[in-house]
């Protein structure tokens, strides 16, 4: 075989694998973590970036050990953490991770509501299109179809890379805020930087990676190349980021603005940044909302069935997997429902949501690197000792950033 007949075969074989890692990934980049990176541009300039690096980082770490659980036992991780820990502790994770997941949708919704009121759309038109939308997408595709369009989809984070380039950032300011740790301790800096962690490694991601993994139905061959997909998509998530919080670094922080949400940054831009830049934030923010507003609902249908032990697949018909349809209908009814009400506090519920995925991150953390290894389950893909070191010190820093935050708001 030719030099580019073999290469031509990698890549095919890197395509039919591409879908979990990056999708899991990009997700992450939902209204809630384009907000979280807002603010820490806007409060905090270039001088928290490497919080960005450090998550990224615990992305591909736990994103492939998702990922590879999910290949080698052919189980999602509540199914796994149900059958290792009992019942009782999998009825408690399966909760908060449902509250957690139903309030998040909220916030889904809601960052599609604020990004269309940009464009002088009203919320009651785009809230209930973009719930039809996406259950239409999920309820009647195929997987295949369902993954290529929500690959088609993520393109729309582009949007955040060109509007960080038109914020003319200070490029050496954004490089030693990276690479250079340096941390204010204030409750607000520790705050920020706990709800950066943990926005970006949500638990609903690593439960989404790995379900989706089976329902992907990857072998152990397709390893190597998952990998890759995973390291793609934390890769991008990271970069998103980053081009998010310089540009809010070099506009709202550099003249002294405060915002509290993804959409105040938009706004914001406007005079500091030009138009282009404020409407490709908005852009971003619409088509993030969308991604995200299709993943969690499918995350949580996902682990409900996988908990009660049924059918979870996309391709399946209605009359095999009820539960994970309804799971997905109700979900998603929840949360469009949840922003057309009047006077809903959206803002108090991202935050609550957010919380509870930081409290949520830590025990699951261990109960991941539990399942990775064991070697009955696992086999000779469990965690070696030396790749204890890396999970442990990812960890610790997660454990370390929450306690901080906790106690910090105690003796405030």
């Amino acid at each position: 075989m030719t030099a580019p007949a073999r290469t031509r075969k990698r890549f095919a074989a890197l395509l039919a694998v591409v879908g979990p890692g990056l999708l899991a990934g990009l997700s992450d980049d939902d209204p809630a973590g384009i907000t979280t990176y807002s603010v820490l541009g806007a409060d905090h300039g270039y001088q928290l970036l490497w919080v960005l690096l450090l998550s990224t980082v615990a992305l591909v770490v736990f994103h492939s050990l998702a990922a590879r659980m999910g290949v080698v036992t052919g189980q999602g991780l509540i199914g796994l953490v149900r059958q290792r820990y009992g019942v009782v502790v999998g009825a408690a994770v399966l909760a908060a991770l449902v509250v957690a997941n139903v309030g998040t949708t909220c916030a889904e919704f809601a960052g599609i509501a604020a990004g269309s009121e940009l464009f002088g759309v009203s919320r009651y038109i785009s809230v209930p299109i973009a719930a039809v939308a996406v259950s239409l997408l999920v309820l009647r595709g195929s997987f295949h179809r369902v993954e290529r369009f929500l690959l088609l989809l993520s393109t729309v984070f582009l949007a955040y890379i060109v509007s960080g380039l038109l914020a003319k950032p200070d490029w050496g300011a954004a490089l030693h805020g990276t690479f250079v740790p340096t941390m204010p301790m204030t409750l607000p800096a520790i705050a920020i930087v706990t709800a950066t962690l943990g926005t970006t490694l949500a638990p609903w991601g690593l439960s989404f990676m790995q379900s989706y993994a089976v329902d992907k139905k990857l072998r152990t061959d397709d390893l190597p190349l998952e990998r890759v997909d995973v390291a793609t998509g934390a890769i991008l998530t990271g970069v998103i980021g980053f081009f998010v919080v310089v540009a809010c670094a070099a506009t709202l922080h550099r003249d002294g603005r405060s915002i509290a949400d993804a959409a105040d940054a938009a706004v914001a831009l406007q005079p500091l940044a030009g138009g282009a830049a404020a409407t490709l934030f908005g852009i971003g923010l619409i088509g993030a909302a969308f991604l995200a507003a299709s993943i969690l609902p499918l995350s949580t249908a996902y682990s409900v069935c996988e908990y009660a032990g049924v059918e979870a697949a996309i391709d399946d018909p209605y009359r095999e997997a009820r539960t994970f349809y309804l799971t997905y209908g109700i979900v998603t009814l929840l949360g469009a429902v949840a922003v057309l009400t009047p006077n809903v506090p959206l803002v108090a519920i991202l935050v609550g949501t957010q919380v509870v995925n930081a409290v949520l991150l830590v025990p699951l953390m261990f109960a991941m690197i539990g399942l990775g290894r064991d070697r009955d389950l696992m086999g000779r893909f469990a965690i070696s000792a030396k790749g204890m070191i890396g999970y442990g010190v990812t960890t610790a820093a997660v454990l370390l950033c929450v306690v901080a935050l906790g106690v910090t708001t105690v003796l405030s």
